[in-house]
């Protein structure tokens, strides 16, 4: 299929891309990889009026270390995250995550922000913010204003972004010398969307887990944190006996829906599989 036909602009400013989303409302949608929203159009599953294309907007792009956190411009490309030595050495979780986005050519092409705004249930990104603690920053006419990650994200493809606001960037606050990332997933190839997945922060001492992060994608319409689980693994060293206690905390925090290739019941179980995985890596990260 053909996309339908549209109006395009290419703005050199967040305060023009204010004033046209002020103007044209609904009938306007924000261009940044295009990687989704260009797919969507060609599906006619999307029918604007107007294509705000904000790549030669350079405030938006770019990796920045700033004292305690480290700042990631909406623009920035996929593959830049997957190449930053700024990400490997304070935001690991990132970099472990980056190479399960897609394909490179696609990671290329596709950005940080435009993953965050459309808020795929089995993306990568929205977990890894979660469970990173990150703050999102949202610009609109009355100013910019900060949500945390954990409240952005709503329901299926919703979050706190509203339509006359722009998502300039996140911070994340810098890893600690004593955390561990970890970031899995499971999908049927490399490249395909993920089945479940974990994004994993925490700290240990003398082999106890202290403030645990357990973030999961793919097992709801948002990322899903275990809050559960995590209370159980606060300040208690790995074993099997540890090990069957969080599995079963964790078999009450999922409701997931089928999807083509895998039942709830699998999907839950693959869940559980993930889990033991990645809190047997922490450890041995430690």
């Amino acid at each position: 299929m053909k996309a339908p036909l549209f109006d395009y602009v290419r703005p050199d400013s967040i305060d023009e891309v204010l004033s046209l989303l002020a103007q044209h409302g609904d009938d306007a949608r924000i261009l940044a990889g295009g990687q989704t929203l260009l797919a969507t159009l060609n599906m006619r599953l999307s029918e604007p009026q107007l294509l705000i294309d904000i790549g030669a907007i350079d405030s938006l792009k770019g990796i920045e270390l700033r004292q305690d956190h480290v700042w990631i411009g909406a623009m920035t490309r996929h593959s830049e995250i997957e190449d930053s030595p700024v990400i490997a050495q304070h935001v690991p979780m990132l970099a472990q995550a980056a190479p399960h986005v897609a394909h490179r050519a696609i990671r290329n092409q596709g950005t940080f922000g435009g993953s965050i705004a459309f808020a795929d249930p089995a993306a990568e990104w929205p977990a890894c913010a979660v469970a990173l603690e990150a703050v999102f920053h949202l610009a609109g006419r009355q100013g910019v204003r900060k949500v945390p990650a954990e409240e952005f994200f709503l329901d299926l493809y919703t979050t706190e972004l509203a339509d006359d606001e722009v998502l300039v960037g996140c911070e994340i606050p810098v890893a600690q010398p004593d955390t561990v990332h970890v970031f899995q997933e499971l999908a049927r190839r490399h490249g395909d969307y993920a089945i479940v997945g974990v994004a994993a922060a925490a700290q240990l001492r003398a082999g106890a887990f202290h403030n645990v992060k357990l973030v999961f994608l793919g097992m709801d319409n948002t990322p899903v944190r275990a809050a559960d689980v995590e209370y159980v693994l606060e300040g208690k060293a790995l074993d099997d006996d540890l090990l069957q206690e969080a599995k079963q905390a964790l078999d009450g925090v999922f409701q997931p829906s089928a999807d083509l290739y895998s039942n709830a019941k699998t999907k839950t179980h693959l869940a559980g599989v993930l889990m033991r995985r990645v809190l047997e890596q922490l450890t041995l990260s430690a």
